[in-house]
């Protein structure tokens, strides 16, 4: 038997490693535990945490200790939980969670030091002297608390930063300190914790896009200035609903290519309730894609499961209408999800080189002047990864245009121009990638002028609190007597308030103006139908006032 210093232990766990790694090789009994497998491969999977049910059920703690080999704090790190009161710090709930993984073997990673979100109005009230100086301390006060604990390896230092375009996010962190706020958080982390590894950690960045593209010239930027970035966190907080990201190895890669280790730090996969076993299957197949393009990946040291069990989950009081996002439900009975990403792990990288069968023919219906409804006969996949959805594309040409995917064997395409001809057809993809021969073609011409109907729109405000609030849900109903197949919501903000996140909707803003349209799945009403989003705000404090006004077209 033989003992490592903590120091060595925790040089280890930043290289991606664990105490386990150390012991005499073995091969993995396909039965084991999830962390177990992932050890095996070099790997974490780990679980974010919280505190109440980690010290009041059983059943939690159990599964957290047993399955993980890595834990996140899902609240009891942040600003709000810390110091809530200038110079006033609380560390039980952090304290609680390092403990916890000290006594399992596990790895802790902190979340988040500097955020627009779960921050005190005494933060956001300061000028810009004394924001800086209070971030510099906040940061140098928390990781110091832990910087010899070996237990705790790494950090989210600045988090969710970028908005959906790629420009900076207009959060008070922003309006009163401008880019260099990042810089100065990361340098005053590597002060605090000269061995943590300090992570920039951001939502929809997990495909090749406009936000995931500022992220990678940022870090790239950040790194030959010399400041301390090490590495990269993608959220996938992803739904089946939306398709898979099916770039996201490649893009892991290029951010690997940066020399920054790159983690998955907060998947779950949602789906509009009710549960069925065909949502369950994709759901299973996105997370055995992710698990896969981390394993594929050198430099992507494991992956978070934001949560592990539908019972303690922030999926439906954010997306009304939707959860069932994790690999465990509410009575912690393991879904098909826990077993994807258990085979997932056992198994390593998929072999899978076989490409789905050709779909059949689409037939269009419903053909407006901006929509039209096409299904088409299934697919069928022989090569192991499972069928994951299906691309619709657009026949122009050299180029032809992605107009939408979907995970059965049907599709509403909408945006679509007015008096146009749409020659389109389907390629069926599977689990790991493959794409199936093109379909037959179909063809069919938009009829003119808009879709018929009229609309209203009106606002709830769900909960506020003295520096902010939650709109929710904001109703969009169609009040005409034909379908209509696309909404725009207006509204505008008081004076000093700022937008600071939206669901179910494509929002933009300009000054105070906010224009909210319709995602793709939620544009078309019948009539007398209705649907939802909702966004939050943050707001000068002792400030009352939210907004009213809106109006639907």
């Amino acid at each position: 038997m033989f003992v490592l210093s903590s120091s060595f232990t925790r040089v280890l766990a930043l290289a991606g490693m664990s105490l386990a790694f150390l012991l005499p090789a073995s091969s993995a009994d396909a039965s084991a535990s999830l962390r177990t497998h992932a050890a095996a491969k070099g790997k974490f999977i780990g679980a974010a945490l919280a505190t109440s049910p980690l010290s009041n059920e059983t059943s939690y703690r159990n599964i957290a200790a047993t399955e993980f080999n890595q834990v996140t704090a899902e609240n009891a790190m942040k600003w709000d939980a810390t110091e809530p009161s200038q110079g006033q710090f609380n560390f039980s709930g952090a304290d609680a969670i390092v403990n916890f993984a000290t006594q399992n073997n596990q790895q802790v990673h902190g979340h988040t030091l500097v955020w627009h979100s779960q921050t005190p109005s005494w933060v956001q009230n300061l000028g810009a002297s004394a924001m800086r100086q209070a971030m510099q301390n906040h940061i140098s006060q928390v990781v110091g608390r832990y910087a010899n604990n070996a237990t705790v390896v790494s950090w989210d230092v600045v988090n969710e930063i970028f908005d959906e375009n790629g420009g900076w996010r207009t959060s008070f962190w922003y309006n009163t300190l401008g880019q260099s706020f990042v810089a100065d958080a990361f340098r005053a982390a590597r002060a605090a914790d000269p061995n943590a590894r300090l992570c920039i950690n951001d939502y929809n960045v997990e495909g090749i896009n406009a936000k995931s593209t500022a992220m990678y010239n940022l870090v790239s930027s950040l790194r030959q200035q010399g400041v301390p970035v090490d590495c990269v966190g993608f959220q996938s907080h992803l739904a089946i609903q939306y398709g898979f990201p099916n770039d996201l190895q490649r893009n892991l890669q290029r951010f690997a290519d940066l020399g920054v280790q790159v983690r998955i730090t907060e998947l779950d996969v949602r789906m509009q309730m009710p549960r069925d076993a065909t949502k369950d299957a994709t759901q299973a197949t996105y997370y055995r894609n992710v698990v896969n393009a981390c394993l594929a990946v050198t430099a992507c040291a494991g992956v978070t499961i934001w949560g592990f069990t539908d019972k303690h989950s922030w999926v439906p009081d954010t997306f009304p209408g939707q959860g069932a996002a994790l690999i465990y439900n509410e009575s912690y009975q393991p879904k098909p999800a826990y077993n994807a990403v258990h085979d997932a792990l056992a198994g390593g990288t998929t072999t899978d080189t076989t490409p789905p069968t050709t779909p059949g023919t689409p037939t269009s219906s419903n053909v407006t002047s901006n929509s039209a409804a096409l299904t088409w006969a299934a697919s069928t996949d022989s090569g192991g990864s499972g069928l994951a959805g299906y691309n619709i594309y657009r026949e122009q040409g050299a180029t032809d245009t992605l107009l939408a995917q979907s995970t059965t064997n049907s599709a509403t395409l909408t945006g679509l121009s007015s008096t146009t001809e749409y020659q389109v057809y389907v390629r069926a993809r599977d689990g790991a990638g493959n794409l199936s021969a093109n379909s037959p073609p179909a063809t069919f011409t938009t009829t003119s002028g808009p879709g018929g109907g009229g609309c209203t729109a009106a606002g709830t405000v769900q909960t506020q609190w003295s520096t902010g609030y939650v709109v929710q849900p904001v109703t969009v109903t169609n009040t005409g007597t034909s379908a209509i197949t696309g909404w725009t919501v207006t509204f505008t903000l008081p004076a000093g308030h700022t937008l600071t996140g939206s669901w179910n909707a494509d929002v933009t803003v300009s000054g105070q103006t906010v224009t909210a349209k319709n995602a793709g799945y939620n544009g078309n009403l019948a009539p007398n139908a209705s649907t939802t989003f909702g966004f939050q705000v943050s707001r000068p404090n002792g400030n009352t006032q939210t907004p009213s006004g809106y109006t639907c077209a």
